[in-house]
């Protein structure tokens, strides 16, 4: 058996995707993937817990219950797709759906749902969840959780990059050169990706997602607005960093929002402000050189095209698609790649990025 499961719901909540691959084959094959769109209702009770706090543990506890359902229901429809059958798979490696990720409390902790031990028993797969904890049990953010997977696909002999996924929160990597031997592979959120824009545009057009950063683009900045947005202290701190809808949240930008602006002017300055803060987090660490882009805001043509303005010609944006991975399955690739880690009990983490104190074998392992 060489084939993994990798599944995910990201920040925005709004699909499942899983994605079945073959890691024998080198360059890693992508054997078939799978999305699922998130029902309303769960979107709407994840929203509840994880940017409002509210909520009690029997809602938890179902909530939990059928995302891991949701999930066990994608893969089947994964394999079904791909005329695989479950004894030709490893393992399944899950992240779940996050609802609540503060490391930087008295008693840092970090809540993914979607029980794994359904997973396990209504796929018959061996299930891997619940890697964030082992890294944080060792002081660590727990997160960014992808540069040992971008290090094993990306990394080139002579070049640095950096790889940069726009999801609901933004993250990055960077990679220096293997040849750069006193150089540490870095990481770290930079701050929101596109969780902000989601929720003004629902907010006020009732729609998903800014298609293209189009209603984006209608706007102007406001910068006023995006002085005050910009001094948030998260996006001082040096790293290890992370964080998550928990901080960047329809109310934090209304906190700030003290006028009466125009909406599509407030679209343009959260989108400039996640320009703005990714820009600054590139060029803190690349003086030139390749930016990988993934996640869903490689599509928004007002985010990427801002960067590539923002970061000029020393800088070349592309994709990873064109470095052989496709854009918009990276990070569930990412959960399969630590499924077989934690299989092979070999370390999922970097001390450098998380802050943990060691290396550390991620994961807990459910029988099917």
């Amino acid at each position: 058996m060489s084939f993994y499961i990798g599944i995910l719901s990201g920040t925005s909540c709004d699909a499942i995707d899983a994605v079945l691959v073959d890691f024998k084959s080198i360059p890693l094959k992508i054997i078939a993937t799978h999305s699922t769109p998130m029902p309303e209702e769960i979107k709407l009770a994840v929203r509840s817990i994880s940017e409002e706090g509210k909520g009690d543990i029997p809602s938890l506890g179902i909530l939990d219950r059928k995302i891991g359902l949701l999930f066990a229901e994608t893969i089947v429809s994964l394999l079904k797709d791909a005329g695989v059958a479950r004894s030709q798979v490893c393992a399944i490696g899950s992240h779940g759906q996050n609802v609540y990720h503060h490391p930087d409390e008295p008693n840092p902790f970090t809540l993914q749902i979607g029980d794994p031990h359904l997973i396990a028993k209504k796929t018959g797969i061996l299930t891997v969840a619940d890697f964030r904890r082992s890294d944080m049990a060792l002081g660590g953010q727990g997160a960014p959780l992808v540069p040992r997977f971008h290090q094993a696909i990306f990394q080139d002999l002579h070049e640095p990059r950096m790889v940069l996924n726009i999801g609901g929160i933004a993250n990055l990597t960077y990679l220096p050169a293997k040849e750069a031997v006193f150089e540490h592979v870095l990481g770290f959120d930079t701050g929101p990706g596109n969780a902000l824009l989601d929720a003004w545009i629902m907010r006020h057009q009732q729609k998903p997602f800014d298609n293209k950063g189009a209603w984006a683009q209608k706007g102007h900045v406001l910068p006023a607005l995006l002085h005050k947005l910009s001094l948030d202290p998260y996006f001082h701190r040096p790293a290890p960093k992370s964080t998550g809808k928990e901080t960047f949240n329809l109310s934090w930008v209304e906190k700030h929002c003290e006028q009466n602006y125009n909406p599509e002017d407030v679209q343009a300055t959260l989108a400039t402000l996640t320009i703005q803060t990714i820009q600054e987090a590139i060029q803190q660490h690349m003086s030139h050189g390749n930016v990988l882009l993934c996640g869903g805001g490689v599509k928004n043509h007002y985010l990427v095209d801002g960067l590539q303005a923002a970061l000029g010609s020393d800088f070349t944006l592309g994709t990873t698609t064109e470095f052989g991975i496709p854009s918009e399955w990276v990070e569930a690739l990412c959960f399969a790649w630590l499924a077989k880690a934690r299989l092979e009990n070999q370390p999922g983490n970097l001390p450098k990025v998380t802050g943990a104190s060691r290396e550390a074998v991620l994961g807990a392992v459910y029988v099917a």
